[in-house]
């Protein structure tokens, strides 16, 4: 990202090639912003390089750079199944709709992974929200203190999972919620929560 100035010195080179069809000396980069001397023409300029805008021989103090347009990096990304959506809360039926979204691969790790989407405020003290995106791995199993979606008699729910002998204990993250305690053979886990997604309103 360029500082203010940057971007001043940027249009100005872009704005006299335009005109001029050829780019300024440095003698008129140094007048034009009341630069006391060349260095301090080459440093700006050598930042504008090093950032992706300008390239040069640098071999004299004529016109001896031309600009580029910075390379735009993309963001390598990953369809996951959006499949509906998860209570944070009471349990609610979840995997009722299939949708696909596509998500930065740096938020995943190996094994298979699927998306939904949260309804409740049970786990805000996680900071999962309602209308969030919780990207979850999928396995059947977890270890104790892991956040998890899991299905109790068929309907899913997430929180934080407790094995406790033969009973599961899921605890809410909202200090005004209590722990649902489960017989651990009604308890299937879905999946563990690696990610969040939110998005913010304009």
């Amino acid at each position: 990202m360029l500082t203010h100035r940057q971007k001043e010195i940027y249009a100005f080179l872009k704005d006299y090639i335009q005109r001029h069809g050829v780019a300024p000396t440095y003698e008129e980069i140094r007048r034009h912003f009341g630069f006391r001397s060349y260095n301090a023409v080459f440093k700006h300029l050598k930042q504008l390089e090093a950032r992706g805008y300008l390239t040069s021989r640098w071999k004299n103090k004529k016109q001896a750079f031309s600009l580029k347009e910075p390379a735009q990096t993309s963001i390598a990304t990953s369809p996951l199944p959006l499949l509906g959506q998860v209570a944070a809360g009471e349990p609610i039926e979840a995997l009722e709709d299939r949708d696909t979204i596509e998500v930065p691969e740096s938020f995943l790790g190996t094994g298979e992974h699927f998306a939904l989407r949260v309804r409740g405020d049970s786990m805000i003290g996680d900071g999962i929200h309602d209308g969030d995106l919780i990207l979850l791995r999928k396995q059947e199993g977890a270890e104790n203190g892991q956040t998890v979606v899991a299905l109790i008699d068929g309907e899913a729910t997430v929180k934080r999972f407790y094995r406790k002998g033969a009973s599961v204990e899921l605890h809410p993250a909202n200090a005004s919620m209590k722990p649902l305690v489960v017989e651990a053979e009604k308890v299937t886990v879905q999946g563990v929560v690696v990610g969040l997604i939110r998005k913010y309103p304009a």
